[in-house]
């Protein structure tokens, strides 16, 4: 994990020099979220659909998103959003299960964004391998700028898969091939299997690993946010 002085010198210097009013607010939001134990930050679990692995030439289809309150997975404040693409969304539907006509009346990606900002701001993001939907996220928000001269701004979150690699690397010396996926390392902590590659089913079923992580780690008013941001 990063150190808490990396981090936020990174989001300060990040907040002063983007040109987005609305990506400065939520950088600013997330210094003073740091040092705050898990159980008393406000956590928000993302999850994302795609219509491929590469940021910069497959596009986002949906957002599921769930808030963790005081420690507590808010399931009626779940909230999913379909998204417009160019072109249609091909062979990915055989994964996620979504078809060109379920984006007719799908949100704009712009429109998605903002909402996820709005959503996101005062709040930590928590993923299961977060690196891959960040990429997304930030690859996204810089195409949608504005400003020409825009860079890439870098979005922190909580990965469960991070933490669930490195804990399975103090009991063993090897990890074989599937075990860091989300129902696998769900299944250590005996969490019940959820049907895969929705959104908002994949954003609550991430919610629940890591509270079930954080549990096993000593509690979440002993962890505090910036031990567990990569």
């Amino acid at each position: 994990m990063l150190s808490r002085w990396f981090i936020k010198t990174h989001l300060q210097y990040q907040s002063r020099q983007c040109k987005d009013e609305q990506i400065r607010k939520y950088q600013q939001a997330q210094l003073p979220l740091l040092n705050l134990p898990i159980k008393e930050a406000p956590l928000l679990a993302l999850d994302l659909e795609m219509t491929g692995l590469d940021p910069k030439s497959d596009q986002i289809i949906s957002i599921g998103l769930i808030p963790i309150i005081n420690g507590q997975i808010k399931l009626n404040q779940g909230r999913h959003k379909l998204i417009k693409i160019a072109g249609s969304v091909g062979q990915s539907a055989t994964i996620h299960g979504l078809v060109d006509a379920d984006l007719q009346l799908a949100l704009s990606l712009d429109e998605a964004l903002q909402w996820l900002l709005k959503e996101a701001t005062g709040r930590v993001l928590v993923a299961h391998h977060a690196p891959l939907d960040m990429s997304f996220i930030e690859q996204a928000l810089l195409q949608q700028s504005e400003h020409a001269n825009s860079k890439k701004c870098r979005l922190y979150a909580i990965d469960t898969l991070k933490i669930e690699h490195q804990r399975l690397l103090r009991k063993q010396p090897m990890i074989k091939e599937g075990e860091l996926r989300l129902n696998s390392c769900r299944s250590r902590y005996n969490l019940p299997s959820y049907d895969a590659h929705n959104a908002l089913v994949d954003a609550l079923s991430c919610a629940e690993l890591l509270m079930a992580q954080v549990s096993k780690m000593g509690g979440g008013d002993k962890i505090k946010v910036s031990e567990l941001l990569s």
